[in-house]
């Protein structure tokens, strides 16, 4: 089996839980799983052992009624048995309609990282999947500054993904191993503080930021004009979306976050910087969870020609990146049988906007995506 914490239980982890137990019921088939069920460790073999949240209408509550805020549909009697734990916010919900309560509102954030790890010991969780809300960051850098600020209760300094990244570390390596898989843009595998901390202590790293939508289409499409050696003029992408985490992208500082991660395509699959507008730009409520994508590109083809690319489209927004975590835990618990600690770029590349390592970039998506199943051990499907 391969057990799993989900950290932030919203539209995404709720929808991968939800997915999870319905295949194993015989209720859905792979679609939306890049690896479908070609993997030693099948999508069957996933068990969900935990869920934090830090919404207070959350917390104690079984995951079986937390899915009724996102699911009309029937719910599996399995998620029951599972209770919202209180988590770690460090204010990643400020200006948002919900009222946070964590862990770290009631004692120092050393003794709260002590008892994220004392109950992930509890559960024996192999991977832990963070999906919690965007948030604004700064990245460390090293491994010293990371640790003086848990160590002095900085918690103006740190986010609740990165407190989260180091108990895993802690975790980790009190088990003997583990993996953080990181789907959102906060940076831990780029930054070389987690990747160094994460590497001495048995856990691996997946990241950063899930691919889904809109951004890995752009990806395909640039490496597309790229390998035909047409020139980029400029580049329009943008989305709108009505759940929680497109109204927290209404926050200037979180929505950095995200552009970061998403702009980083253009230089990497370009090989220069061509002026561009991509990042979400609204939060429109009516869209729920089907957020509405567009982009705009101009390019520049043989005899000095100007063509456009105009596409647009609605993409189930957390179903998308579901699909991708049932992939990503059960390559976290093989990575993590292989030994292979620190973090994967064979992985990243695929599953990332922004993936890291830090020295390294983004690819074509169809070459990352045979790098990845090389890595794996699968046959490639194209070269």
């Amino acid at each position: 089996m391969t057990r799993v914490v989900i950290l932030g239980q919203g539209y995404v982890g709720s929808i991968f839980a939800l997915g999870v137990e319905r295949i194993k019921v015989g209720e859905l088939g792979y679609y939306g799983i890049p690896l479908q069920n070609e993997l030693p460790i099948k999508v069957e073999d996933i068990e969900i052992v935990g869920s934090y949240d830090v919404d207070k209408n959350k917390i104690g509550r079984s995951l079986y009624e937390v899915m009724k805020n996102y699911w009309d549909g029937k719910i599996p009697e399995t998620l029951k048995n599972i209770t919202v734990r209180k988590g770690i916010h460090l204010g990643s919900l400020r200006n948002l309609p919900i009222k946070a309560e964590g862990l770290e509102d009631e004692m120092p954030l050393r003794e709260a990282i002590e008892k994220l790890v004392e109950e992930w010991k509890g559960l024996d969780a192999d991977v832990i999947v963070n999906v919690c809300t965007t948030e604004a960051f700064a990245p460390f850098g090293n491994k010293e500054g990371l640790i003086k600020a848990i160590e002095n209760n900085e918690k103006e300094r740190l986010t609740a993904t990165q407190v989260y990244a180091y108990a895993a570390a802690l975790y980790a390596k009190e088990r003997g191993g583990a993996a953080f898989v990181n789907a959102i843009p906060t940076l831990i595998a780029n930054d070389p503080a987690f990747v160094k901390l994460a590497k001495e202590s048995n856990l691996v790293i997946f990241g950063d930021d899930g691919a889904t939508g809109a951004t890995p289409l752009t990806a395909d499409i640039l490496a597309h004009l790229a390998q035909r050696n047409r020139y980029v003029k400029d580049i329009a992408q943008f989305n709108i979306g009505g759940n929680t985490d497109f109204l927290a992208l209404t926050d200037k500082e979180r929505n950095k976050s995200k552009e970061f991660t998403k702009s980083s395509i253009v230089k990497d699959l370009l090989g220069y910087e061509a002026p561009h507008y991509i990042k979400p730009t609204g939060f429109l409520e009516p869209l729920g969870d089907k957020k509405f994508i567009a982009m705009h590109i101009e390019y520049v083809s043989f005899n000095g020609a100007v063509d456009e690319l105009v596409v647009t489209g609605r993409i189930n927004d957390s179903p998308a990146l579901a699909g991708l975590l049932v992939d990503l835990v059960r390559l976290g618990k093989m990575a993590t049988e292989r030994k292979e600690f620190g973090t994967i770029y064979e992985v990243n590349a695929f599953y990332m906007k922004n993936p890291g390592p830090k020295e390294k970039g983004n690819i074509p998506r169809i070459i990352a995506h045979e790098k990845m199943r090389m890595w794996v051990g699968l046959k490639p499907k194209w070269l």
